[in-house]
């Protein structure tokens, strides 16, 4: 047997813990791992002194196309998602337009994501009070779930969920086998809050971060903890900021109940004070919070308390993030480049584990969405994995998002994605010379297998 593709001497992340082994790759699947391998290849890369992570799995992505393609897209999405080590996506229903609540929205997006995505994905749909008669047809479509925001969602065309309509996806998608994902804040909370703030005059960061305190998360997540504990449901917590939220989630997984929790990058890499500073780029829902919070999750997430980190890649252009008051500003972070560096800062800085890393970012959100062949360094999965130089240390300037208007350039970070693997083909690749992207890869439609 020739193999298309050898890599030799890397050290290879595994749930087990580093590795050094062979890892051998034919028709996009990795077929043999040893000490040693000894079959020819077509092609062969010296991996000694490289760490192979699987490639990461980004389970919370707004690539907001079609429609709002001149926000973000996916040729450019997956262009910093690639560079950051990322192999496949699971693209939000919003913000592309029309969002994702029925048949015909999916087709389009579909379309458009196999026309110009460069990496695998898989779409979410929408659960809102419009389309609670259409979540049969988008579960035949193939969406690995149905997202539902309990407070409003920036856009009227995705309206929260009201009580009766989670409970009653919850119960939809409990018979469909599918996961429900919360964007859980206090629609009432928050509403109430943010109407008094302005009454008051208040247009300032710091009347925005006061008008989503943490306790405005942890009344939703109780909620939705409680209907998913009442259907049976499959639930997903998504982009968690305070660690009283992962700490209901445990709680509730201890008692029976089928639930995953989510934060994202910003809240483990930044704080309320870099909003302050750093302003628009920095807004988001719910919102940063203090040093303390952010020392609590990178607890929890050493505990396993956490199960996956997606990037909540959320971009706009810049004409919305522009302005004095900062309520008006469009609340969102572009951040699908840093996933995986954040982590390995935190690897460095708090001695997280590098397979607890691989967990969050590949293995359990490929698990949790029932992505067949992702998620890990085995002998039949797809060939995807990022190698990555463990203690190179840089800033990091070249960004490949649509409008670079993100809060982590020139952030110091140490573990440089040097290329990232998509089925054995080459998608990423970073030289001294700069960052290369083969054009010729595609993505394929990912569906779940219903191993949720």
């Amino acid at each position: 047997m020739t193999l298309d593709l050898l890599l030799r001497g890397g050290t290879l992340v595994t749930p087990a813990g580093p590795l050094r082994a062979d890892l051998g790759v034919e028709g996009g699947q990795i077929v043999t791992l040893a000490l040693e391998i000894y079959a020819p290849a077509h092609q062969e890369i010296d991996a000694a002194g490289l760490h192979i992570f699987p490639g990461v799995v980004d389970a919370h992505v707004h690539l907001n196309e079609p429609g709002r393609t001149h926000w973000e897209g996916f040729d450019t999405g997956t262009r910093a998602l690639a560079a950051g080590g990322a192999t496949s996506l699971l693209d939000m229903p919003l913000n592309s337009s029309p969002p994702v609540l029925n048949r015909a929205a999916f087709e389009a997006k579909r379309a458009a994501g196999q026309a110009h995505s460069r990496l695998d994905f898989g779409l979410w749909g929408g659960l809102t009070p419009l389309n609670l008669d259409d979540l049969d047809e988008l579960a035949a479509c193939g969406v690995v779930g149905f997202k539902a925001f309990m407070s409003h969602s920036g856009l009227d065309e995705f309206p929260a969920a009201d009580d009766a309509t989670l409970y009653a996806g919850m119960q939809a998608a409990r018979r469909l086998g599918r996961v429900v994902a919360t964007h859980a804040e206090s629609d009432a909370f928050t509403r109430s809050l943010t109407q008094a703030a302005r009454q008051a005059g208040g247009q300032g960061v710091r009347d925005y971060l006061a008008s989503r305190p943490p306790i405005t998360e942890a009344e939703a997540v109780s909620r939705a903890l409680l209907y998913a504990e009442d259907t049976g449901a499959a639930l997903h917590l998504v982009h968690l900021s305070t660690a009283r939220a992962v700490v209901l989630a445990a709680e509730a997984r201890a008692r029976g109940v089928d639930v995953t929790a989510e934060t994202c990058p910003h809240y483990l890499h930044f704080t309320a004070e870099d909003a302050e500073r750093a302003g628009p780029l920095l807004k988001c829902a719910p919102p940063l919070r203090d040093a303390a919070t952010r020392e609590a999750l990178w607890t929890a997430l050493k505990a396993g308390q956490l199960d996956t980190v997606g990037s909540d890649h959320s971009p706009a252009p810049p004409e919305l993030k522009t302005g004095d008051d900062f309520f008006a500003l469009w609340g969102g972070i572009s951040g699908a480049q840093s996933t995986l560096n954040v982590l390995l800062n935190g690897h460095w800085a708090r001695g997280v584990p590098l397979e607890l890393i691989a967990a969050v970012t590949a293995l359990n959100p490929a698990r949790r969405f029932g992505l067949r062949g992702k998620g890990a360094l085995t002998v039949g999965a797809d060939a995807d994995f990022a190698l990555v130089q463990l203690d190179e240390a840089f800033a990091l300037t070249e960004l490949h998002d649509r409008h670079q208007a993100n809060p982590y350039r020139g952030e110091p970070f140490r573990g440089r994605v040097h290329a990232t693997y998509l089925r054995g083909q080459p998608v990423y690749r970073w030289t001294a010379g700069g960052a290369h992207f083969d054009g010729e890869v595609r993505g394929r439609l990912l569906t779940p297998t219903g191993d949720v």
